[in-house]
């Protein structure tokens, strides 16, 4: 393989590499799920909900002009979004804490308890905050017993996320659907297949330069030519 060839292998290899790699890291959420918000109460102008990554986190906008709380897994506030845009976080509520990974293993320092008063601190201002919320996905890395064709659309489970907007207390509805495994670019293919060519081209570059030259051999009395540089 000449080294032109070599060199527009391993570009091509990185490039493809790269297109697989960048969405795949992008989402942390299990793609056999998809958590819709069906509605926001009460339904103010400027109050925006979104689900985030399948099924991982939830993001709220608030350009309402109004304060917005979101209440956690034992009717503690949790966290709020000022009218100012400013974001803040109770961190006396167990949720701060449960939130951090997807199974809720993060221990609860003794110093967060729904009982308590809340104590807010200031994450930014710009009006949005995203969180991951138990509430909104499946708990365990097992199939739903409600699933019994896993190629079928199937629900899981309808929820509800607290909320306090204004003067008003609402909440964000939503439902947990199983869809099933994703198919189509194949993703894992191309990544070991990127890998093998890669490998080849790794190898033929090492024969080359242990061979010290592009491996011709001088024939009769023609004087060896001089070994060329691999790249």
């Amino acid at each position: 393989m000449r080294p032109s060839r070599m060199r527009r292998a391993a570009s091509l290899a990185a490039m493809l590499l790269a297109a697989c790699a960048g969405p795949a890291g992008a989402h942390e959420g299990n793609p056999s799920f998809r958590s819709i918000v069906r509605a926001v109460t009460p339904a103010v102008p400027g109050l925006q909900v979104q689900v985030l990554g399948f099924d991982n986190q939830m993001q709220l906008t608030n350009r309402s002009g109004r304060a917005v709380t979101i209440y956690g897994y034992d009717g503690e506030p949790y966290a709020r979004v000022l009218a100012d845009g400013t974001v803040q976080e109770n961190v006396r509520s167990p949720a701060v804490y449960l939130n951090e990974d997807r199974y809720g293993t993060t221990p609860v320092p003794p110093s967060a308890k729904a009982s308590l008063p809340p104590r807010w601190r200031t994450l930014d201002r710009t009006g949005r905050f995203v969180w991951h919320d138990h509430r909104m996905h499946w708990m365990t890395q097992s199939t739903p017993p409600q699933v019994h064709d896993t190629g079928r659309r199937t629900k899981v489970f309808d929820y509800a996320i607290p909320l306090q907007v204004g003067g008003g207390h609402g909440g964000i509805a939503g439902t947990l659907w199983w869809v099933g495994s994703p198919s189509g670019f194949p993703v894992a293919a191309i990544v070991s297949l990127i890998v093998l060519v890669l490998a080849a081209v790794g190898a033929v570059v090492l024969v080359r330069r242990r061979r010290g030259g592009d491996g011709t051999r001088p024939t009769g009395d023609q004087p060896p030519r001089p070994a060329k540089e691999a790249w």
